[in-house]
């Protein structure tokens, strides 16, 4: 009997390590179907999930109803499992290097309660090899088992985009793969359970680990194209988005849009792929070249910003920003990697005095990551009004709203151009 038909018939459980974004989705859809052990290391996260609280607050309460799910912080836990999900982060550190110690960790954790026969199937983002190269040997070396003849592995990247409610886990292909034909079936199946899409069985480890890496690297180049072309068309004095508009009418027209790249994959996952390049010789040109551009965005924005306020004011001298967003995106609270913080430390730099707001965002959590918090309120006679992240809320603001938080020489920054067509008293710029 295989794994799978002893996971269906409840005979064995699947243990999810690591119940963020992507790991609770997967573990909450699962435990309909199967017996499921949830894995987080914080006791704070796992105590909200047993009252069927998401702490990412991506999941309704009544998610988690009808699951047969055990959320649990304690390793020894893991030891009834047969067939582990490793879903943690993989950040980059400040050097835009790969930072495997989460992965190393969970892999750390397996390695000690896993057991002859038994699975582990990696869902975070890595350069091709790491699953094969990295985790595995961890894991060979704490359980005393052989790769392959006592324990399967396989990989079967994430593809959850936070705050989207339309491509989710069960209606978006999942790409899966095994260190073997067999394995590779047993872990298909298992997806297969809650993916109503499909699966998409690859032919190796390796190239399961490429895909991924690529879909965000691809893009990340895309972006940072228009980047550098809004650049161009702001020095021409041409707005971006009325050039996309025209352009957009061709069929074959890749429909990419300027702004800040930042979040934990595609602001991430390219120096992953970099960084792997480089072990065999390879200095990646383009991709290198797309993350310089991309990462240069928040420097930009404060940079026109400021010569805008000098330009209309005589000085920035005691000139006061609100910055409209702090999140990585529109919707959601997660505030990882968010590349509005360039932008507010270039302004603060320049000695502008910089409010900011945030319908999602906690003021507690910018607080510790970043070292600024939000205000309460809005003030009023700002120099300058930036619309960095596409809140709903913040989208559906008319001109007056914007006007009555300005002083008279005051102008408003859209970074992704979403108020351009309801602003016209007032100085509108936008990339």
């Amino acid at each position: 009997m295989g794994i799978y038909q002893e996971l269906i018939d409840k005979k064995e459980k699947i243990a999810v390590i690591g119940l963020g974004y992507v790991g609770l989705p997967i573990a909450l859809a699962l435990a309909k179907k199967v017996s499921v052990i949830g894995f987080d290391i914080s006791r704070e996260r796992v105590d909200l999930m047993k009252e069927n609280i998401d702490p990412s607050e991506e999941l309704s309460t009544s998610e988690f109803e009808n699951s047969d799910i055990q959320f649990t912080a304690d390793v020894e836990d893991l030891r009834s499992a047969k067939f582990y999900i490793v879903a943690v982060p993989t950040p980059i550190d400040q050097h835009n290097l790969p930072d495997l110690k989460p992965l190393i960790s969970a892999s750390t954790f397996v390695g000690n309660v896993i057991q002859k026969g038994d699975y582990v199937v990696s869902e975070s983002t890595v350069y091709p090899g790491c699953t094969e190269e990295d985790c595995v040997p961890v894991i060979e070396e704490l359980s005393g088992l052989e790769f392959k003849k006592d324990f399967m592995v396989g990989y079967s990247p994430e593809r959850i985009n936070p705050g989207d409610t339309e491509h989710t886990l069960q209606n978006v292909v999942k790409v899966v793969s095994g260190c073997c034909k067999e394995s590779l079936e047993e872990i298909a199946k298992t997806y297969e359970l809650v993916v109503e899409a499909g699966v998409h069985r690859a032919a190796s480890i390796k190239v399961a680990e490429a895909a991924k890496i690529i879909e965000n690297t691809q893009r990340d180049v895309n972006i940072a194209l228009i980047n550098e072309l809004s650049i161009i068309f702001n020095k021409m004095g041409i707005n971006t988005y009325e050039v996309l508009e025209a352009a957009g009418t061709k069929w074959n027209f890749l429909k990419f849009s300027p702004g800040l790249v930042g979040g934990h994959c595609i602001g991430v996952d390219p120096y992953y792929l970099t960084y792997k390049a480089k072990e065999f010789g390879y200095h990646a040109q383009i991709i290198n070249s797309g993350r310089a551009v991309n990462d240069g965005m928040g420097s930009h924005i404060a940079g026109r910003i400021t010569k805008e306020i000098v330009a209309r004011n005589g000085s920035s001298n005691g000139a006061k920003v609100l910055v409209m967003g702090a999140t990585f995106k529109e919707n959601v609270s997660d505030i990882r990697n968010s590349k509005v913080v360039d932008v507010i430390d270039e302004l603060k730099s320049f000695g502008l005095q910089v409010d900011v707001i945030d319908p999602f965002a906690s003021s507690e959590d910018l607080k510790n990551h970043y070292g600024f918090s939000l205000v309460d309120k809005e003030a009023e006679h700002y120099d300058a009004i930036l619309v960095a992240v596409n809140h709903d809320e913040y989208v559906q603001k008319e001109e007056p709203y914007l006007k009555g938080l300005m002083n008279d020489k005051g102008f408003v920054f859209d970074v992704k151009g979403s108020l351009k067509n309801k602003v016209g008293d007032i100085k509108y710029l936008s990339l």
